[in-house]
């Protein structure tokens, strides 16, 4: 059962709460199912202003959709499509401040002002990509992408 975590008053402050309780939303041995859809829940309970996050798996081929929290959801997403098709091929972050102006971007929540992707390398392979978007532009910045950044590391070390 969740018991709810006091938030901090800044980005930073909760990105460093939410790191320091990682390791009960991402457990050795549970169900990748499990692990992901609370891993989900976990991050949509501590980033403030998000309409979207959760993750797409790679089949070698395409992103497919995995767990998440928000609305429905594009279920696949070819290599260089889109902000989640372009870090999976890409292999790096996007931190996009504008979807409106990223080439080819695709828009499953036309809600969505700005999103941020970080790609799930195992063993320098591509895994899948984490992906969160908000309803604000310019949302996401370098301190998103270093802190989500080491929640997948954290993923990828645990659970992959």
């Amino acid at each position: 059962m969740f018991t709810a975590i006091p938030k901090g008053s800044t980005k930073q402050e909760n990105y460093d709460i939410l790191l320091s309780h990682l390791d009960h939303y991402i457990v050795r041995d549970e169900a990748l199912i499990t692990t992901l859809s609370n891993l989900a829940a976990y991050l949509n309970y501590f980033l403030d202003d998000i309409n979207w996050v959760g993750f797409y798996l790679y089949d070698g081929e395409k992103l497919f959709l995995g767990p998440f929290q928000g609305l429905p959801a594009c279920t696949l997403i070819q290599l260089g499509s889109g902000v989640c098709g372009n870090a999976a091929k890409d292999q790096k972050s996007y931190v996009v401040p504008d979807v409106d102006a990223f080439p080819g971007h695709i828009a499953c929540d036309g809600a969505s002002k700005s999103e941020i992707v970080i790609p799930i390398l195992v063993k320098d392979k591509l895994w899948g990509v984490l992906d969160i978007d908000s309803p604000s532009l310019a949302r996401f910045d370098d301190t998103d992408r270093v802190h989500l950044e080491k929640v997948v590391r954290k993923l990828v070390d645990i659970a992959l």
